[in-house]
């Protein structure tokens, strides 16, 4: 497929993080954009600013006319559809170019020097720092991010062709779509056992994804993974190591070791030995790629996160609130690790809303030991996302197992009054759902108080 040819795109679930980055990309070079989403969003609204024409019923009638020429559209989907939607099978019925936005990502980057980043956890905070870096360095890239970056306010860092810096999704095996120059992998947990199975075959797929790299690539893994390839670690012997580390204003201060010699004083702005780890790989990869230790220091200083990746909502003396994207134990935990490093003193609240019934099953006994740690916690109903229920699968199961005195299921609406109730200073959001929209309620009825 020749994309200089294509003079038209069109998405199903245009509204979708990773998608969105892609309607971006094609925007800018000059393509006409449009699409469906099921749901209106702050991220819809955002790209209908920008000239698309974005619309939320599943009708072909809906789409412009321009759109319905084969030759000229691609059209492209996100797994996420199910098989029975109208305007996906009308492009399939009619001779369209249609493909999943993983084969399009491959499509896009193969002609570049392209980094990727997999792993079950930290791919989207560790692609928008390793972005980051190489734009403060001045490469040419394009960076196609799972998030909105609080340094660009958009999932999408254009400064040039020459290189691209992807996330490498393992859901749906989509990341054996990509060829990279430099891959990393930050993890490989169990998790997606709804299209796994079990935790052996997530584990094959990574093995694959790593036979992926082209013939001179550099393979970059997190010491104690059963890969072989340049290591990271914190305090640890690896090849890249995170050395004499200090907590000053709330940010990090350390020095890393690489394998030549030692980048002294570096800071770094986001609470958590996990974002540290995800910080250092980051650095290993532009370090490797040729950047100067200078630039990358004055990138790592000036890195501002990623929204729903410990975003500080209401930060004030007397009263915290902190929303996060964790939906999975071990991501849990690391939140918990965070917000315990930085507040050490104060009684902490987490609010979470599981997400699937299939995961919740899947690592019931992990949620609820990582849950149990918190002084207080608020559990919402499951967000079913892309699933039916599972007979038996409830929150209400979950708290059962969550040992922890301080606990109860609650409603949406019942949610403001419960935090009113808490003594807790630190409050968090946790969860992939829906629950993004009472991050704005608790934030406007909280902010109002201090």
């Amino acid at each position: 497929m020749n994309l200089n040819t294509i003079h038209r795109v069109y998405f199903i679930g245009i509204g979708g993080i990773g998608m969105s980055a892609i309607a971006r990309y094609f925007l800018a070079n000059k393509k006409q954009v449009a699409g469906y989403d099921k749901t209106q969003t702050d991220i819809t609204n955002s790209l209908v600013d920008l000239g698309m024409d974005v619309h939320f019923e599943d009708n072909i009638e809906l789409v412009d006319k321009a759109f319905l020429n084969p030759e000229h559209t691609l059209v492209v989907y996100t797994p996420a559809v199910p098989k029975d939607h109208k305007e996906l099978n009308f492009f399939k019925d009619n001779g369209f170019d249609v493909v999943k936005r993983s084969q399009i990502l491959g499509l896009i980057t193969e002609h570049t020097f392209c980094l990727a980043v997999a792993g079950t956890h930290g791919k989207t905070t560790t692609t928008s720092i390793l972005g980051h870096l190489l734009n403060t360095c001045e490469v040419p890239l394009t960076a196609f991010l799972g998030g909105i970056s609080e340094n660009y306010n958009s999932n999408l860092i254009l400064n040039g062709t020459e290189v691209s810096v992807v996330e490498a999704d393992e859901f749906d095996r989509s990341f054996l779509t990509l060829s990279p120059d430099f891959a990393c992998i930050t993890s490989m947990d169990a998790d997606h056992l709804d299209i796994y199975g079990d935790a052996a075959e997530l584990k094959k797929s990574f093995v694959a994804f790593s036979e992926r790299l082209k013939s001179n690539g550099k393979l970059f893994v997190k010491n104690g993974l059963p890969l072989d390839g340049i290591t990271y670690g914190i305090e640890d012997d690896s090849d890249y190591t995170v050395q004499n580390i200090r907590i000053q204003n709330g940010a990090y201060i350390f020095d890393v070791k690489t394998p030549k010699d030692t980048i002294k004083d570096l800071e770094f702005n986001l609470p958590g030995r996990h974002n540290l780890s995800n910080a250092l790989i980051a650095l290993a990869m532009a370090v490797e790629y040729g950047c100067s230790y200078q630039q990358l220091a004055k990138g790592l200083a000036t890195y501002k996160g990623v929204k729903r990746r410990f975003s500080y909502q209401i930060k004030t003396e007397d009263f915290v609130f902190i929303d996060d994207y964790a939906h999975h134990p071990q991501e849990i935990s690391a939140v918990h690790q965070a917000v315990r490093e930085m507040y050490p003193n104060k009684k902490v609240l987490a609010i979470f809303q599981p997400h699937l019934f299939s995961r919740t099953r899947d690592f019931i006994d992990d949620f609820a030991e990582s849950l149990s740690k918190f002084d207080e916690l608020l559990l919402l109903d499951i967000y079913p996302a892309r699933e039916l229920p599972i007979e038996g699968v409830t929150s209400n199961w979950l708290l059962g197992k969550v040992n922890n005195d301080k606990k109860q299921l609650v409603t949406k609406d019942e949610l403001l009054n419960a935090i009113h109730n808490s003594e807790a200073q630190v409050v968090l959001t946790i969860g992939a759902g829906d629950i993004g929209a009472e991050v704005k309620r608790i934030k406007n009825e909280f902010s109002l108080e201090n």
